[in-house]
């Protein structure tokens, strides 16, 4: 019985999370395109790119962090009323979800609209600087380039997530403590 209530959460969640990344894919990728393409700057559209892209780094990091941390130490400054603990307790106790979130809807967004955003940066480039065979150089080396940032980023933050877990965990922790005081109205459940 019990077994078939956590899959049914399991399942809902599965859900819920699907809806959820196909409104947030429209509403970044709506809001990247039309910036992007109001921008003619080509170091202005390349700030962007590469803010997309650390986007997706830093969701990897925080969900690699909340699968690897340590729910004692989190439980012990929580007890301590340390800012942000009991966030982190929440987010350590969830990181099933956390993760999923964080390394699948955050990353594999910012994933494909930073290629999206490759596509139409090279294009730019195209118009701006005209060439018989520019396209294919361009497109290969600044898609080579962006993977390698993407891959390395995501390298480097595995290894602080990893090694730091609880640090990042309470600093995200702390950060939503502070973005919900606002909002202090909104009860989540569990909380």
């Amino acid at each position: 019985m019990a077994n078939n209530r956590k899959n049914r959460r399991r399942v809902r969640w599965i859900f819920i999370i699907s809806i959820w990344t196909f409104f947030l894919a429209v509403v970044i990728s709506f809001f990247s395109h039309y910036v992007l393409n109001q921008i003619y700057s080509i170091a202005v559209s390349f700030l962007i790119l590469l803010l997309v892209v650390l986007m997706g780094i830093v969701f990897d990091l925080i969900g690699t962090a909340a699968a690897a941390a340590d729910i004692a130490p989190l439980n012990a400054k929580a007890a301590r009323r340390v800012s942000g603990a009991k966030c982190g307790v929440y987010l350590v106790k969830n990181a099933e979800r956390v993760a999923t979130f964080c390394n699948d809807v955050g990353g594999d967004i910012s994933g494909i609209i930073s290629g999206t955003l490759v596509t139409i940066i090279v294009f730019k480039l195209i118009i701006n600087f005209p060439y018989q065979q520019a396209e294919f150089y361009l497109g290969i080396l600044i898609t080579a380039l962006i993977a390698a940032i993407t891959v390395g980023g995501k390298a480097w933050g595995k290894v602080i997530a990893i090694n730091y877990s609880t640090e990042v965990i309470l600093l995200v922790g702390s950060i939503v403590t502070k973005l919900q005081s606002p909002f202090k109205w909104v009860h989540i459940k569990g909380k």
